[in-house]
């Protein structure tokens, strides 16, 4: 993903992250994705689950984007995005997929630290910087099925 790219990304996540937590209480934006030139895609989650209504109400707290982008929001379903310090510190011990700006890794979640998140994927813990991550998510390890 081109830097500019990148950066657009992070900053409509924070817009939308400050206006989605004032507009609707309980609600965590845990990404925001680009998906074309003109849209891009919100994970939210909330502690009593994720539902049509409230995917609704996030909607319609975006109606200012709607003129420049299509706007699409979701759950984060099996493969929930990680983004942040938090979103790590909740996902050791589990299996994840991350894409930096110079490589990709997969493995299982050791620690979340301060600046830097570490992976191991059997060759040795590898330290990995928030600031580089591009995507991350958890890799869902359910039952076979």
């Amino acid at each position: 993903m081109a830097t500019a790219q990148l950066q657009k990304e992070r900053q409509l996540q924070r817009e939308v992250s400050r206006l989605v937590g004032s507009a609707v209480p309980g609600v965590e934006v845990l990404a925001l994705e680009l998906t074309g030139k003109d849209r891009f895609c919100v994970y939210v989650d909330h502690a009593q689950g994720v539902d049509h209504a409230l995917c609704g109400r996030v909607t319609a707290a975006l109606r200012g984007y709607l003129d420049e982008y299509t706007v699409e929001v979701s759950s984060p379903g099996f493969d929930r995005p990680l983004r942040t310090r938090e979103h790590f510190e909740r996902a050791v011990g589990k299996t994840v997929r991350v894409k930096t700006e110079t490589g990709r890794a997969r493995g299982v979640v050791v620690s979340a630290g301060e600046r830097t998140m570490q992976v191991e994927n059997g060759a040795g813990p590898v330290d990995i910087s928030y600031d580089e991550i591009v995507r991350a998510n958890l890799i869902d390890e359910g039952t076979n099925g």
